[in-house]
């Protein structure tokens, strides 16, 4: 098994165990690949929930450029409810599955068909 998949068994692990969520293996594959060489560096593999400025960068480069979702209050709203359900004192939150939460969230898993 090489890195990338332990990586996505990882992120899998953390939404069964952390946020209750069965993956859908396909996409969190999928999902895990877009976020490109970022998974393999130890500080853009997870995202700072309590920095303002990397849930900015989460909604423009990810739900807005990635998804195509128009900018409006319902983008924080939507990464606050995922970061809630990750569990905020959960410290490692790994931007695959952050991601992931948010395609499905949005119902737009067909960007990753």
């Amino acid at each position: 098994m090489g890195k990338r998949e332990e990586l996505i068994e990882k992120y899998a692990g953390d939404l069964r165990s952390k946020c209750g969520i069965e993956p859908d293996m396909d996409l969190l594959a999928k999902v895990t690949i877009g976020c490109g060489p970022a998974i393999y560096d130890a500080d853009a593999e997870t995202v700072a929930a309590t920095q303002p400025g990397e849930l900015e960068t989460v909604k423009t480069n990810f739900l807005v450029k990635k998804l195509g979702l128009s900018d409006g209050p319902e983008l924080m709203e939507a990464i606050n409810a995922v970061i809630e359900t990750y569990g905020k004192s959960e410290r490692n939150k790994y931007r695959a599955v952050i991601y992931y939460m948010l395609t499905k969230h949005f119902g737009k898993e067909h960007i990753y068909g």
